[in-house]
């Protein structure tokens, strides 16, 4: 077997964190913006997030939803109502005191003591609680729910540690947010927005995500159940990608989300609340990224195919630009997954070669070189991101089909990628979910006796309070953290590894982002 020359200068297995950054940087994605924890999102990750927040926009309104928009500052008196809710974020809160800057003594600008804000805003961590004094308004009878909204916005969550895409200062999102007559229904909805994130994260974005409940330490502060998404990345760590909440009716005591229902009484709505963010790029790139850079899957890509002629600034590049145009505008005719196919025809000055190792650590699904002696022979060269390299040679595996069939069958290439890039994410997850674990000796002795340990599926009771705390205590030590409580898991049959009582449960420790 040939030894390959990979495109990145750092390898996953030397130092996952370092290629991590390469990668981002090598496919152009985003870069530091010079304010702590915050990042210049670049056009080609930009691209990416636009494709996600297209797709998972379209399953949100199939749903019954409609977008709004709330305010990104939120009064401090709004998250005051809500006791539990305000401990679980106020470490995180970015407050605004002052509405006006003025000279210094030393000649640069200080906020104005005459222009302190009569009260501090929040600026936006999340929007329960402006949303609920929304919803109060809006909802006066039964008649009014159920009220589903969803929001694209961006949040500020002042993070001590960060890293691009997976936990950053500032981030964009989506969350939804509904009122609902009754508890059945609420929770109800709840599931139905997790299996809406679990097909969004599997079908168009290849995850392959494990669903299930989040323990009581886990849920989202003031949450009754919190529900998530939880990936498993190259390394063996779990990335949580999508959380949903069913809240009670502890925001609409808050808020005053109260109703006339059908009895003529007044009751208090059950709300809902969930959400996903940019981390799910970050996601995308520790699943299915490789030593060359990121590779991804087709439904995302801002180009599906990108066509590169081999121009030596002569008259001849004439007519090879116009070979390749033919092939661009058959492939912009056609359709991948229900859209028009996404084809760039890239005609900048340059180097071929360059610039189709610049789309290889962008990840751009196909990359088609075409120079003067394939037109000759009506033929392109075609690569697949996803099969890059011919391991016998050593080589990059181009295929040479001619343009016609290039034209024709490029589409159901694209198809047969997106499904890949799933089995393979499926089958490198199951092949690191260790199970039969029986004790809390054999999770310490296999978590650290590998670099990448992947996940355990260990049984419980279900503590909580005190006792719940020790387990999480216990866990900490290992820098271990409980995922969820698999919606598939198989039934129960032993003891609760952490308090030796009969288990009520299967759920899945990890190391986590």
């Amino acid at each position: 077997m040939a030894q390959i020359r990979h495109a990145l200068n750092t390898k996953r297995d030397d130092d996952f964190a370092a290629w991590y950054q390469e990668v981002i940087s090598a496919a152009e994605m985003a870069e530091e913006s010079g304010v702590r924890g915050c990042m210049v999102i670049r056009p080609w990750g930009y691209g990416i997030w636009e494709r996600m927040q297209r797709l998972l926009d379209d399953r949100i309104k199939a749903t019954g939803h409609a977008n709004a928009y709330f305010p990104i500052f939120i009064p401090l008196s709004n998250f005051e109502r809500e006791a539990e809710h305000v401990e679980g974020f106020a470490k995180e809160m970015a407050v605004v005191t002052h509405h006006r800057l003025i000279a210094g003594k030393d000649g640069g600008l200080i906020p104005d003591p005459e222009a302190k804000l009569e009260e501090p805003l929040v600026v936006r961590p999340t929007s329960e609680t402006i949303i609920g004094d929304a919803m109060a308004r809006w909802v006066q009878s039964w008649r009014d729910l159920p009220l589903k909204l969803n929001q694209w916005a961006n949040v500020v969550r002042w993070e001590m540690r960060t890293r691009m895409f997976l936990r950053t200062s500032e981030f964009l999102w989506q969350e939804g947010h509904t009122a609902h007559a009754d508890e059945a229904e609420a929770k109800d909805h709840t599931l139905t927005m997790l299996e809406v994130y679990r097909a969004f994260a599997d079908e168009d974005l290849a995850l392959a995500v494990i669903a299930g409940e989040k323990p009581e330490n886990e849920r989202f502060p003031g949450a009754v159940e919190t529900w998530s998404i939880e990936a498993m990345m190259q390394d063996g760590k779990a990335l949580q990608a999508g959380t949903s909440h069913y809240l009670g009716t502890n925001f609409a005591k808050a808020s005053g989300i109260k109703f006339q229902n059908k009895e003529g009484s007044e009751s208090l709505a059950h709300t809902t609340s969930w959400g996903v963010s940019t981390r799910m790029v970050g996601g995308v790139i520790m699943t299915h990224g490789d030593d060359d850079g990121l590779r991804l899957p087709p439904k995302i890509a801002p180009q599906q195919v990108v066509i590169l002629p081999m121009l030596r600034e002569k008259p001849e590049d004439d007519a090879l630009i116009e070979y390749c145009e033919a092939l661009r505008a058959t492939l912009a005719g056609q359709s991948a997954f229900g859209e028009p196919l996404r084809v760039l025809l890239d005609t900048r000055p340059g180097k071929a070669a360059q610039k189709r190792w610049d789309y290889v650590r962008k990840g751009a699904p196909i990359i088609v070189e075409v120079g003067g002696r394939d037109m000759e022979n009506g033929v392109v060269s075609m690569l697949r991101r996803d099969r890059l390299w011919d391991s016998e040679t050593g080589k990059v595996d181009f295929q040479n089909p001619t343009r016609e069939v290039a034209g024709q069958t490029i589409p159901d290439v694209l198809a047969d990628m997106q499904s890949g890039l799933l089995v393979q994410a499926a089958e490198r997850r199951d092949a690191n979910v260790t199970r039969g674990i029986t004790d809390f000796a054999a999770v310490e002795d296999h978590f650290g006796a590998s670099r990448y340990p992947g996940w355990v599926e260990v049984q419980w009771s279900k503590p909580t309070g005190d006792a719940l705390e020790k387990v999480v205590e216990r866990l900490k030590e290992h820098k271990l953290t409980i995922r969820n409580v698999p919606m598939d898991a198989a039934p129960v049959d032993g003891a609760c590894i952490f308090t030796g009582e009969p288990a009520v449960e299967r759920v899945l420790l990890a190391k986590a982002y």
